[in-house]
């Protein structure tokens, strides 16, 4: 385990970007979990020795290691997380549409690229400027020959929804004498890494010659955090630190040399084998806390590709740079999965693909999938064909690819709900069915399914689809999403999936809330908010919500609503309490549509007063109903035949 840049990485490729030294294991049905707290070159051996016992070890430090109990799956994630630190809440907008490349460039493209979002209705909140828009490469300056216009088009694109987020790489370019800032006050203050001889560090990397902010020393991560204060007085939404492993050109260890010094706040040094791993950490730890200043009740969005255990305090993140091929649509999901049980929720992979160019049945396939991962952003490489989402495709695919981004947007109140109950209690977004059912051995190896929040089922296409799919359930009760047709854990799903269908079932005695389509998280849905219910055990659901991107909520300015439901011979009952109502919603009233009905309701009710004007649907078996005042305690009486 070495932070490492790997370009087009496969399941064979070690080491890779990230470093978190933790593990469950599972023995006869307990579960326990082992992290060593190791910042070194870290070296696990599971089975190669023998098939008899495991090891792990580091080339240097301490032998720190916490053992978790468990036995519970579940138990482990949550305390790794309470000792590593949980996610914070992120700003609303990072939970929709992003579209990047490297690189969009120049402002005409940007433009282009936004305007057919709107035109196109195709829902979407980001744009992503990748290295191109700055001057030689040179991070926290601007080209403005490719971008003449940059603070206009920062707030033209704020103006129609969209938020923009820079590349900031760390690695600061060599340029002394021709005014440029970052280097110029960084020698000035001494920030920068040092050679084991005491001599300034350059390497190359995109700019040309660079040197490397020396983060280990916090006087240095007040440095790198003002240098955001232009962007953000520009209205520049989040910044991206990628290249953070760090990464170095021209060098076989792709890296700077091992024998580099870094110096610590209390006057001692270590050299770059201890630092390595937590290099990429400290940028973004330095990126977060600037912004923070620079905004202090602004929500910092920062993405970072190198990370250590805790990382997820501070910055979002992705699987890297990925490629545009059937098996790493396949990979992506084991891949998350992993990253969530290991403390790190907050992530996504390059959809379509970043090295090559996806044909287009896999990239309709990858957006569908990615609607069900905790950051939805399209990403590709420089050389490589269009990937947007009306790229490369017949108006059928374009249709296709837009209905599950306007999904995701219908989903939102589900997913920041989820969001927010991983920000208190460490659980991933996207979860492995075990996490929730560990009683099922099957679920142990399976990579393909995966819970999204705890009451969906997702079984994504992510093959060619050669042979039919067989889909196994989780135990209880199961509602297709699309259909509302049960199944139950001992059903055999055998499925052939056209392109515009995904497996995705609801969990019986979950509450869903949805809303109308919205074209980005800043517009204010038109009409009712939606609320599924699906009957079965333990039959609950929440909703929360607040402003989305200050930190008011602190003060309890937010609203939580717990929904609950039960049933008896004579009648199903749904009802709402409001845990906390310290912020007003968009809504006032909720359509409720209860599935699960076998016939028509007799009556419907609210509280003693019967409701007129519900509709039933025989294929779906769901009675739908309008609560006018949904923002209160309510029960709904579903009287059956």
């Amino acid at each position: 385990m070495w932070n490492t840049d790997s370009f087009a990485w496969q399941e064979s490729t070690e080491p890779v970007y990230k470093t978190i030294p933790f593990f469950i294991g599972v023995n006869n049905g307990k579960a326990y979990g082992i992290f060593f707290d190791n910042t070194y070159r870290d070296n696990f051996n599971f089975g190669l020795e023998s098939q008899d016992f495991y090891s792990f070890g580091a080339e240097g430090g301490a032998i720190d290691y916490y053992f978790f109990a468990g036995p519970e799956p579940k138990k482990i994630v949550q305390a790794f997380a309470a000792l590593t630190g949980k996610m914070k809440l992120p700003p609303y907008w990072t939970l929709g549409f992003q579209q990047s490349r490297y690189s969009y460039y120049p402002e005409s493209r940007v433009y282009e690229i936004a305007n057919t979002f709107r035109q196109k209705k195709i829902p979407a909140d980001a744009i992503y400027l990748d290295i191109d828009y700055q001057q030689g490469y040179a991070p926290f300056t601007v080209n403005r020959e490719y971008f003449p216009h940059f603070e206009k088009m920062i707030a033209d694109l704020s103006q129609q929804g969209f938020h923009t987020v820079l590349i900031t790489d760390l690695h600061i370019k060599h340029d002394p004498d021709h005014g440029y800032i970052p280097y110029d006050t960084g020698i000035k203050q001494d920030v920068f890494v040092k050679k084991a001889d005491g001599s300034l560090y350059v390497a190359p990397v995109w700019p040309g010659l660079a040197v490397f902010p020396d983060f280990t020393l916090s006087r240095v991560r007040d440095w790198w955090g003002g240098l955001y204060k232009d962007f953000v007085g520009m209205g520049v939404a989040g910044f991206w630190n990628d290249m953070n492993e760090p990464a170095v050109f021209e060098t076989p260890t792709k890296t700077m040399p091992l024998d580099n010094i870094h110096r610590l706040d209390d006057g001692t040094t270590l050299d770059h084998r201890a630092i390595h791993n937590i290099y990429g950490q400290q940028n973004v730890k330095a990126t977060y806390e600037g912004l923070l200043k620079l905004r202090p009740n602004e929500r910092p969005f920062v993405l970072t590709r190198a990370a250590y255990a805790g990382t997820q305090r501070y910055a979002a993140t992705w699987t890297g740079d990925n490629i545009s091929t059937w098996n790493h649509i396949r990979i992506s999901t084991p891949i998350m999965l992993n990253m969530g049980l290991s403390g790190y929720p907050f992530l996504g992979s390059d959809i379509g693909g970043f090295a090559g160019s996806p044909p287009s049945d896999l990239l309709t396939r990858w957006i569908e999938l990615a609607v069900f991962n905790p950051i939805y952003r399209d990403h590709t490489a420089k050389f490589t064909a269009d990937q947007e989402p009306w790229a490369n495709a017949d108006a059928e695919q374009v249709t296709i690819r837009k209905r599950y981004i306007e999904l995701r947007y219908k989903m939102l109140p589900y997913i920041y709900t989820v969001v927010e109950e991983t920000t208190r209690t460490g659980l991933p977004i996207m979860r492995p069915v075990f996490l929730e059912y560990p009683e099922v051995p099957d679920f142990y190896s399976d990579e393909r399914d995966f819970l999204f929040g705890r009451d969906l089922f997702v079984s994504p296409v992510a093959t060619e689809l050669m042979d039919p799919m067989i889909v196994k359930l989780p135990p209880g009760t199961w509602y297709d999403f699309w259909t509302a047709t049960t199944y139950t854990d001992k059903d055999k799903i055998e499925l052939r999936p056209k392109l515009d269908e995904v497996p995705l079932y609801v969990r019986g005695g979950a509450i869903l809330p949805m809303q109308p389509v919205v074209q980005n998280t800043g517009e204010i849905p038109k009409g009712p908010l939606e609320l599924r219910v699906y009957p079965g055990a333990d039959c609950e659901g929440s909703l929360y919500q607040d402003d989305g991107h200050t930190f008011s909520y602190q003060n309890g300015e937010f609203l939580r609503v717990q929904y609950s439901c039960s049933s008896s011979p004579e009648a199903l009952s749904v009802s709402s309490h409001i845990v906390k109502s310290g912020y007003k919603p968009w809504w006032n009233s909720a359509n409720i549509t209860v599935f699960g009905l076998a016939s028509s309701p007799k009556e419907i009710r609210i509280g003693e007063k019967i409701v007129t004007g519900w509709q039933y649907d025989a294929t779906s078996h769901s009675a739908a109903i309008a609560v006018p005042d949904a923002v209160s305690d309510w029960t709904l009486h579903v009287v059956v035949p």
